[in-house]
């Protein structure tokens, strides 16, 4: 089935944003040694179909994929995945009919990643271009996503200096669409760069805001590691290796009562507390070595 006009024409509004903000998230991956997974050629894909190679597509422990627009990775290579710390979804509404499906959408898309690595408690974030009301944005924000919402009225505006009209509304027919979607096409490299720069300066407050809850949360690090042997009194260390170290040399016979696991919290420094109930030895030493930082 061909694809409609507007669903085109909406596609490369969302790639219009992504292009506008791939150096921000580009920049803060390469100060906080991390690795930006995005849209393109990846040799640690081969395990996709070829349809999928060029996509950003992660599972999550139910063996459900879900495919993403930016995912940040500590220890990740082109040819190595590494661990997410920040799952980013892009998005784009021409209308606000439907906003509460489409952030169902965008949680069934992320909460289940976010539920598989949450010993890691990786940031969610999501841009939204377009229309959007505030109960849907609200309701994101009320499970945890950061959000940037770019106004319609901020799109049309960056379009209309370089001579595009971008303007739309549910009864706008699909010729209209088809010339917009070819004058989007015809646009010079040149005068795409000014209209994603034009998106990025229209919304500079919001975007700044953004990135710096980002940029906050991939910067954050470990300030102590609170260890509970569950028949003894808690310890608590500066880092994880101080951690690891007691976990491996600690005498489980010391009391009369057996030990029935280990009680693991990390603190970090933005004052994110990740907290988990370990069954024995093994497991904690396990879940701690997520932290260590890859050589």
């Amino acid at each position: 089935m061909a694809e409609s006009p507007s669903h085109k024409f909406g596609q490369m509004i969302g790639e219009m944003v992504e292009a506008a903000l791939e150096p921000l998230f580009t920049r803060i991956a390469s100060e906080s040694s991390l690795y930006l997974d995005k849209k393109g050629p990846r040799p640690a894909r081969q395990n996709l179909r070829n349809a999928k190679r060029k996509s950003v597509i992660w599972t999550d422990k139910d063996g459900n994929q879900h495919g993403l627009d930016f995912v940040f990775e500590r220890g990740g290579t082109d040819q190595k995945v590494g661990r997410p710390v920040a799952f980013i979804e892009i998005a784009w509404r021409r209308y606000t009919k439907h906003s509460k499906a489409k952030a169902q959408e965008i949680q069934g898309a992320i909460l289940p990643l976010r539920e598989t690595y949450h010993h890691l408690a990786p940031f969610i974030g999501v841009v939204i271009a377009g229309f959007f009301t505030e109960p849907a944005l609200a309701q994101l924000r009320s499970v945890g996503f950061c959000v940037l919402h770019l106004p319609f009225s901020t799109v049309q505006e960056a379009f209309q200096r370089v001579g595009i009209d971008a303007s739309c509304t549910e009864k706008t027919p699909d010729k209209e669409f088809s010339k917009k979607v070819r004058a989007i096409k015809a646009l010079s490299k040149k005068k795409g760069i000014q209209v994603q720069e034009s998106l990025l300066e229209l919304n500079e407050k919001k975007v700044a805001d953004f990135i710096e809850q980002l940029a906050n949360a991939l910067k954050r690090k470990i300030v102590s590691v609170r260890v509970l042997p569950l028949h003894g009194t808690a310890t608590e260390w500066k880092t994880v290796y101080e951690a690891i170290t007691f976990i491996q040399s600690y005498d489980e016979d010391i009391n009369d009562l057996p030990v029935i696991g280990y009680e693991i919290t990390v603190s970090y420094s933005n004052e994110d507390n990740i907290t988990a109930r370990l069954s024995d030895r093994f497991h904690a030493l396990q879940f701690l070595q997520n932290y260590r930082i890859p050589n």
